[in-house]
């Protein structure tokens, strides 16, 4: 089996033909954890996205050998306003198994109850979405990725508006997770989480500045040149030209063994 979990090659993505990440190229490691680190812009979100395959390439293509992805998307993202409990939003981690209109089954329920104790949720099930903390929100979507049972996760800015308490138990649980040998990629802005926590780092100011080890990433002359960077992007630019090569992770020499889970498209 490969060691590479995602390839990506000259990968672009976007929104409506504006491109946000541009020419990405390099790998991520089976069972690595990486930190997706960069300002606000810097394609951190779209870069999940894409992943995800909620976004298809502009451009280049990557490759992926996973048997299960779980995406765990911002809190901003998710309308609690709808008459949901916390059993219902976590039961969704089932969706890939018995399919959205599936029903639980006895095994089912105790899989999920076991689940709301991992993250301190336990008789938590019939709360209302709308009377959760952003703390307890947070746990809420962690138990649902935990009951995907996925060898890649995807974490978009996890510890936004959560207490202090909660991001030192979610951190447990993702190291707990890494140490099971799932690949996983966190959005994060905290740099000291980032440095305490997170072997491996991908530096985003729209391209890549940086990807490889942490210690190596998180350099004052690297976060320098991602600021200017980031400031340097026309925001309402529909093409992107070539960057600057960077020192990113390569592929193995041993052929992937995965599925291809973005064509290649035109470029801009």
């Amino acid at each position: 089996m490969s060691s590479t979990c995602l390839e990506f090659k000259d990968l672009t993505l976007g929104y409506q033909r504006h491109a946000a990440v541009h020419h990405l190229s390099g790998v991520v490691e089976r069972g690595s954890l990486t930190a997706v680190v960069g300002a606000n812009g810097s394609g951190k979100s779209t870069l999940m996205k894409g992943v995800a395959g909620i976004l298809k390439p502009i451009s280049g293509s990557f490759d992926a050998a996973y048997r299960r992805l779980a995406y765990l998307p911002q809190q901003s993202e998710i309308d609690r306003s709808f008459p949901a409990r916390v059993i219902d939003l976590v039961s969704l981690g089932f969706w890939q198994e018995r399919g959205l209109l599936g029903r639980m089954t006895r095994s089912d329920k105790a899989r999920l109850l076991d689940c709301l104790a991992a993250v301190g949720l336990s008789g938590f099930e019939t709360r209302s979405l709308d009377s959760l903390s952003g703390g307890q929100m947070q746990r809420t979507l962690f138990a649902r990725t935990m009951l995907q049972d996925a060898d890649l996760i995807l974490l978009d800015e996890p510890f936004n508006a959560v207490d202090e308490r909660t991001v030192r138990d979610l951190l447990a649980l993702i190291r707990q997770w890494a140490d099971e040998g799932r690949t996983i990629l966190c959005v994060l802005h905290d740099h000291a989480l980032v440095n305490g926590h997170f072997p491996q780092t991908l530096l985003m100011a729209r391209k890549p500045v940086a990807w490889g080890r942490t210690t190596d990433v998180m350099t004052p002359n690297n976060l320098s040149a991602a600021r200017t960077f980031q400031e340097a992007w026309d925001e309402n630019a529909a093409w992107c030209v070539e960057p600057v090569p960077a020192l990113l992770p390569q592929a193995p020499e041993d052929p992937l063994h995965g599925r291809d889970v973005a064509r290649s498209a035109a470029h801009v």
